[in-house]
């Protein structure tokens, strides 16, 4: 028998997921805390700046613990951008594969990083940028560049793949003006660590080493673990601080899930139990519907005191509530029977989940609720009804 997987969350072991409605998502602000001193210390050390990626977590509850610590947010379009602006505060910068003209005319508004996709875009929207520069001198433009150096494991998470619409593929920027941008972005990696980052920077200063130096800022893009204790954080400062200096570049880096992995998790509910050549428990949530990822990446979602089908005595399928037939989030093994009214949790749950959630068959969107693993205070910050599903139709 294998033992338990220790959980990502750990600060969650001494839970009692009963002290919030189900399902919920909970979030351990002094988790977070932790990460963003980390993140802090590195700011410092390495001169770069990092900024929250909202499309990975938009909880602006902990608006002001973020701007205590980070430079900013970045937004994928103009509401984010609001949300940044409105609740997290800092610098916004914004990317977005396209834009709406009266979207960008917003967005220009109030960001302080603009990064177009396309060279067709400055084309189509200079007019636009000129009169909103004039008019905020702060604002500046940018271009997403493609390294053309893939580090993505899955083609749905490789910004590089062939065939890409993200970014300008820097082969065929060899010609190209770029005066009118004061910086570059690119974004190669996906839950990963230092090296590939490393082989992506080679990459670019290979190809276009000999035009860094025309800009006033670079940005890393997303994807860096940041705060995970197996990251290689020395190397990253010494490496960015290295290509500041060569290049006279500001540094920004964006990650999402680097800065609150392991400070959240779901709780859900059984709601029934039954049997169909395996016993099967249906809960209170949705793999569709709360947790895609499971369906899309896909991958497996640890349960506490769970293990793989065989692990323990009593195998289960855990089923979402939804009508798919492939809402299914996998199967667990426990070591007693689950019955109804059972409390189960999710791990490492806060990133790319409450911002993916859906209400799809009308199935109710999660609480979110709020912990202090060190003072041990819940609030529930957060809770849906049926208007929230009503309203989001006509």
């Amino acid at each position: 028998m294998t033992e338990y997987i220790h959980p990502a969350s750990d600060s969650f072991l001494t839970f009692d997921p009963s002290r919030v409605p189900s399902p919920c998502f909970v979030v351990d602000e002094a988790a977070v805390e932790r990460n963003l001193k980390v993140l802090a210390d590195f700011q410092q050390r390495s001169g770069a700046k990092v900024l929250l990626a909202l499309k990975a977590f938009g909880m602006y509850s902990l608006g002001p613990l973020f701007n205590k610590y980070l430079a900013g947010t970045c937004a994928s379009g103009l509401a984010e951008a609001r949300l940044g602006r409105e609740e997290f505060g800092g610098e916004v910068h914004v990317f977005s594969a396209a834009y709406k003209e009266s979207d960008l005319g917003e967005i220009m508004k109030i960001a302080d990083h603009v990064i177009l996709n396309s060279l067709g875009q400055w084309d189509r929207f200079k007019t636009l940028a000129e009169s909103a520069m004039s008019a905020r001198p702060e604002l500046q433009i940018g271009l997403r560049i493609n390294p053309e150096h893939s580090e993505g494991a899955l083609p749905i998470y490789d910004p590089c793949t062939a065939g890409s619409r993200l970014g300008v593929p820097i082969s065929q920027l060899a010609d190209v003006d770029l005066s009118m941008f004061s910086g570059l972005h690119f974004h190669t990696l996906c839950q990963q660590g230092f090296a590939p980052l490393d082989r992506t920077l080679a990459k670019i200063e290979n190809d276009f080493g000999d035009r860094l130096s025309q800009f006033e800022w670079i940005n890393f893009g997303g994807g860096h673990l940041l705060a995970h204790p197996d990251y290689d954080i020395e190397a990253l400062i010494l490496r960015i601080k290295a290509f500041s200096e060569k290049y006279g570049l500001q540094v920004y880096l964006e990650p999402g899930e680097g800065i609150v992995n392991k400070t959240g998790v779901m709780v859900a509910e059984i709601l029934d139990t039954m049997t169909n050549v395996t016993d099967i428990a249906i809960i209170d949530c949705s793999a569709t519907c709360h947790m895609p990822d499971i369906l899309e990446m896909p991958y497996r979602a640890n349960i506490f005191h769970s293990g793989l089908p065989g692990d323990y005595e009593h195998t289960y399928r855990l089923g979402g509530l939804s009508c798919l037939a492939g809402d299914v989030v996998g199967d667990y093994s426990f070591e007693k029977p689950l019955k109804v009214g059972d409390r189960i949790i999710f791990d490492d749950m806060a990133h790319y989940t409450m911002v993916k959630t859906s209400t799809f068959n009308g199935v109710q969107l999660p609480s979110i609720a709020i912990w202090n693993s060190q003072s041990d205070e819940v609030r529930v910050v957060k809770g849906f009804t049926y208007e929230d599903f009503r309203d989001r139709l006509s």
